[in-house]
């Protein structure tokens, strides 16, 4: 077993318990002794030195917080004794930053198993999409799912209803609860599917999406629908697109094509489009099933095939995150995108208001005053907004995120920049802006988890590393999202949800670098369709529109 705490940055006058201290322990750290009066749980932070109210605490080498109450020498921090603080941060204040690509001859070779399409993007799943421009639409898409998905071969086991049949049938034989069987607190699920009976072997799945607008709002929110689901359209995970409209909604089909063409000039997979007021609602969901269908069958006949690693685009997510995240996972997420880069990949960063106090890092970091001066604006604009309505990122830590450790937003967000690695900043995106340069780009979304993923996916993300210390079972329609444990403790008691483990890191089993290597060698296996994570497995589309009000 390794150290009992670390202190992560040399300028750093908090140091992270490991493991839970109790009360009346000494520990030892580069040479110093710390008496600690009061128990620090694992993950939770004690100081280093004794603070008056109004003084700094630093972690990760920066402002997370300043003391309320006087802090003595070894106690804890907790929502009591520290308030959420951050340096100011501008353009005008850039510093010279320097990155040199890591070393990564041996993955030079390397390839995934991918779908190519016309504009010479890669997807790592070939699915078909079915959208409704209004909500009035919801009711005939998921229409559509169940008999599309129960007839090709795509449908989930039906676990839970085959349970309520076999309950039903014991209370109907007994006409009583009481020979009702427990079910164990922690059983595991009968084996979910592999899809191997599927029609069509060469998609991967129909996915359909609802959500809840694109009419009866602003404009401007249902103009930015019709953008999301162009970038949706565009996705190289995407082979074609069926579309139900109502015919008299604001998010029309006509803004919804031209940002298609903004996007992709040359777009041309399949596109079916059909509109319920030109006629009954039978004659609307026959020819919807006819031509997509016909679109499945076209869609099937493009088969995988090697792409180099620099076709990925990865998204860099957080979730349930605890104090562990930005010590071991996140670290991780951040190796693995400075090896992608340096292959010359894509990786997303994105949660704008999860990188609260680390704005001027990423300003040094970015390629040039111009990218800078975007993500100064959009940090800006977005934290006004919050303040305008009551709120500000200081809002962001949940009661579990605090509860394991994560006092402040600071303190979450400069564990959470650490997805984002070491390389230079190549682009900064607004909400459905499609990535078109390598490296690292910053995209604006919410922390909120699927309207992040949702955007990150929008951005062209081909698969998502999304870290969790507390377990989320998050995934996406289009984008397989592989669930990145913090902790050993998480990965053994939610197996169904997490796809790997960074637990090995805080044990000091494995080096960062280590169980990065590792965590590729799952993403190209993830990549070429030879692993589905666990999300894939549950079934799990979430798929949330973000209407760019106040969503930390």
């Amino acid at each position: 077993m390794g150290a009992p705490v670390l202190k992560i940055h040399v300028k750093d006058n908090a140091i992270v318990a490991l493991r839970t201290l109790p009360a009346g322990s000494t520990v030892e750290w580069e040479g110093e002794s710390y008496y600690l009066p009061y128990e620090v749980g694992a993950k939770h932070k004690f100081v280093t030195h004794d603070l008056a109210p109004g003084d700094g605490v630093y972690m990760y080498g920066v402002l997370v917080g300043r003391a309320s109450q006087p802090i003595r020498r070894g106690e804890p921090i907790t929502t009591f004794n520290l308030k959420h603080d951050s340096e100011d941060y501008s353009t005008s204040k850039r510093t010279p930053y320097s990155w040199s690509p890591l070393d990564v001859a041996k993955w030079q070779s390397r390839t995934f198993n991918g779908y190519h399409r016309p504009d010479g993007r890669v997807g790592t799943y070939n699915y078909w999409l079915v959208i409704p421009l209004v909500f009035c639409e919801n009711r005939n898409v998921l229409i559509l799912k169940d008999a599309f998905e129960r007839e090709l071969g795509y449908a989930q086991p039906e676990i839970y209803r085959n349970q309520v049949r076999d309950l039903l049938q014991i209370y109907r034989n007994s006409g009583s609860l009481a020979d009702l069987p427990e079910t164990p607190l922690f059983a595991e699920a009968p084996a979910r599917p592999s899809f191997g009976d599927r029609v069509f072997k060469n998609v991967d799945g129909i996915k359909f999406l609802t959500h809840e607008g694109g009419c009866g709002g602003t404009r401007f929110d249902a103009n930015t629908l019709c953008s999301l689901f162009a970038a949706y359209a565009v996705h190289p995970n995407v082979a074609g697109i069926t579309v139900l409209s109502l015919g008299c909604q604001n998010s029309e089909a006509r803004i919804l094509e031209d940002e298609i063409k903004k996007r992709d000039p040359a777009f041309n997979k399949p596109y079916y489009f059909f509109e319920h007021q030109q006629g009954t609602e039978y004659s609307l969901m026959s020819n919807a099933i006819r031509q997509t269908f016909i679109g499945l069958t076209d869609a099937d006949k493009l088969e995988r095939s090697p792409a180099p690693l620099s076709k990925l685009a990865v998204g860099l997510k957080c979730g349930g995150s605890d104090g562990f995240s930005g010590i071991s996972a996140n670290p991780v997420l951040g190796h693995l995108s400075d090896m992608v880069v340096s292959l010359g990949g894509q990786t997303l960063l994105a949660e704008f208001p999860e990188l609260n106090g680390v704005e001027q890092e990423l300003l040094n970091r970015c390629v040039s005053e111009e990218k800078a001066a975007k993500f100064e604006k959009l940090m800006r604009d977005y934290a006004g907004k919050a303040e305008e309505a009551g709120s500000s990122f200081a809002f962001n830590p949940s009661p579990g995120n605090i509860k394991d450790g994560l006092i402040t937003d600071a303190i979450k967000s400069a564990g959470a920049a650490k997805k984002g690695g070491n390389a230079y900043v190549s682009d900064v995106l607004n909400y459905t802006e499609r990535a078109e340069k390598p490296g690292l780009q910053l995209v604006c979304t919410p922390g909120n988890d699927v309207e992040a993923t949702t955007g990150q996916t929008a951005a062209g993300a081909n698969i998502i590393l999304f870290t969790t210390g507390l377990g989320t079972p998050t995934g996406n329609p289009i984008c397989p999202v592989m669930k990145v444990a913090t902790n050993s403790a998480l990965a053994r008691r939610m197996p169904d949800v997490i796809d790997f483990d960074c637990g090995p890191v805080v044990s000091g089993e494995q080096s960062i670098a280590q169980n990065a290597e590792q965590l590729l060698e799952l993403v190209i296996k993830t990549a070429s369709g030879e692993v589905l994570t666990k999300a894939q497995q549950l079934g799990q589309d979430d798929f949330i529109p973000w209407k760019r009000g106040v969503s930390l």
